[in-house]
């Protein structure tokens, strides 16, 4: 319990710092990381790109045509928004990274209206 109690408090302390991005938008990049080195044969780190590409499918997997709207509210809005999220979330120390990765890694991975503008769930 005290694990968790921790786990929000850093959160809430990235809101406090910056309100962009709605709590429940942390979160689910945290599911979606999960989800996504869970597809891996062997669980590894993986690049902004994969991570991105990753979130994709979990979007589609988890809100289906709505993926887009969901993260609208959130104030995501392209991909660059994922990596300031996973930056912040490396910040509090929730998740950690390598020396070689660095936010423009989740830079126009892709477009949203073209991702999520039609409900379809492609094998990457």
């Amino acid at each position: 319990m005290e694990e968790s109690a921790s786990y929000l408090k850093k959160i809430e302390s990235i809101l406090e710092k910056d309100s962009r991005y709605k709590f429940e938008a942390y979160t689910f990049i945290l599911a979606a990381l999960h989800d996504t080195v869970s597809r891996l044969k062997k669980p590894r780190h993986i690049s902004g790109k994969e991570l991105a590409l990753g979130i994709k499918r979990y979007a589609l997997d988890q809100f289906g045509p709505m993926a887009k709207t969901v993260l609208h509210h959130w104030g995501i809005r392209a991909t660059l928004d994922f990596g300031r999220i996973v930056f912040s979330l490396i910040d509090v120390q929730l998740l950690s990274k390598q020396p070689e990765d660095k936010l423009e890694d989740f830079d126009k991975v892709y477009e949203f209206e073209e991702a999520f503008g039609t409900y379809k769930i492609e094998d990457e």
